[in-house]
């Protein structure tokens, strides 16, 4: 099969933050305006968007849509630092635009009442708290990836639904602590709309830790040393 050219991975990478920020950020918005569900809801609506988007995305681009798991791609030698530079760049600029719609799309009132699903720590969580809390969700989060989309051993056809369902626990637990971002591009999109970077560096910080820690782990200690599913080996 003929790999997809690098304009066509950008694009795939920069579809899949937009999918994930629209929904979820639209799901908060949606439950601050008397929407039902609640932090279930959300949950649910960010996992259903990444789960859908990793498998809508995986034949072009792997699916990573994540700067933290394209930086333990690349710290396990999966994508080259330059393929890496633009997948973040382009996952950066999708979740922009995902944000930059809920705001102009959704009601002025609810969106300002949450923020636009801006991420922040919760009262009484520490940014240093919100940070180690990041890391571990966002290990949780890569180690899936790496175990169901990357390890040869799995089972075919599970990874986006493994990885959406990881996302959806990870925010029951962690949602009303520090937004369960485990994204930095997630984060990403709603500071740069708002011009709002209270605390951003533990969005980038956490997650980045929490991918790379499992990525190494999985890729040094539990990996089928025969060839990886990630597609970009660039």
């Amino acid at each position: 099969m003929k790999e997809a050219a690098w304009y066509q991975k950008m694009i795939a990478e920069a579809v899949g933050p937009f999918f994930l920020t629209f929904a979820g950020v639209g799901a908060i918005v949606a439950a601050a305006g008397g929407g039902a569900g609640g932090l279930v809801a959300v949950a649910l609506a960010h996992g259903l968007a990444l789960g859908i988007a990793v498998y809508a995305t995986a034949a072009v681009s792997g699916g990573h849509l994540n700067p933290a798991v394209t930086v333990a791609m690349w710290v396990t030698h999966r994508i080259g630092a330059g393929m890496a530079a633009l997948y973040l760049a382009a996952q950066l600029a999708g979740a922009a635009l995902g944000a930059w719609l809920v705001k102009l799309l959704f009601p002025h009132a609810a969106v300002a009442a949450v923020q636009l699903g801006a991420t922040l720590p919760g009262p009484g969580v520490s940014a240093v708290q919100a940070m180690g809390l990041e890391a571990v969700l966002t290990f949780f989060l890569v180690f899936v990836v790496f175990a169901t989309a990357a390890d040869s051993r799995a089972a075919p056809g599970v990874y986006g639904f493994a990885i959406g369902l990881t996302v959806a626990f990870d925010i029951l637990a962690g949602g009303p602590f520090t937004g369960a971002s485990m994204n930095p591009a997630r984060s990403f999109g709603p500071a740069l709309v708002l011009m709002q970077w209270r605390d951003w560096w533990v969005y980038w910080a956490g997650p980045l830790l929490g991918g790379i820690v499992a990525g190494l782990l999985y890729d040094g200690l539990l990996m089928d040393r025969a060839e990886s599913r990630i597609r970009p080996r660039v």
